[in-house]
């Protein structure tokens, strides 16, 4: 009874983290100055290990920001082509590249160097894959053999795996099936 009893107060334990973890957090917050205690130590940024490694993989880091851009240029292109000829609705860039954690206050500027250097990465990443996925869905609507982890917006509108028939009835369909893409335009 006792292994019972501290099996379930560890489960609400667990319940309990996991709802704490999906609260929805304010989408806009004030910006707080960091109290005292949370200010980075001088210290800290001045050992010499931390200014090598810094020094070693600062260039790493940042040599991606050239291909990046080529990349950003290469889908605006892409997009300006392809996406015309073949009648794919546009990818609005401006929904995936956001910034603005560059201006918080309580950022150095390496820091906010740093979170402008992410987001842009991190949005072109997103920005791509949604052009990628429009294009999947053009050219080959049809879902993985094997589970995808963390599929793209317009995989569940795909064509299951070996289902040649569906495949050969649908595919056209599918490939042209972007009315929800329409209707969000219209509400923005």
């Amino acid at each position: 009874m006792e292994e019972i009893a501290g099996i379930m107060i560890e489960t609400q334990s667990l319940i309990e983290e996991q709802i704490e973890y999906v609260k929805p957090q304010p989408r806009y917050s004030r910006v707080v100055p960091r109290p005292p205690s949370e200010e980075p130590s001088p210290k800290r940024f001045r050992s010499l290990g931390s200014l090598v490694l810094t020094a070693l993989t600062g260039p790493v880091i940042y040599a991606g920001f050239l291909p990046m851009l080529l990349l950003d240029l290469f889908l605006t292109l892409y997009q300006a082509l392809c996406f015309s000829v073949y009648g794919i609705p546009k990818v609005k860039r401006s929904d995936y590249l956001l910034y603005g954690r560059g201006r918080l206050k309580y950022l150095n500027w390496i820091e906010r160097l740093n979170c402008e250097y992410c987001s842009y990465g991190n949005g072109l990443a997103a920005y791509f894959r949604e052009v990628a996925g429009r294009t999947e869905q053009h050219w080959c609507p049809i879902k993985h053999a094997r589970r995808v982890k963390a599929p793209h917006s317009r995989y569940s509108r795909f064509v299951d795996y070996g289902d040649a028939d569906a495949y050969r009835r649908r595919a056209h369909h599918v490939r042209n099936d972007f009315v929800d893409l329409a209707s969000l335009t219209r509400s923005k």
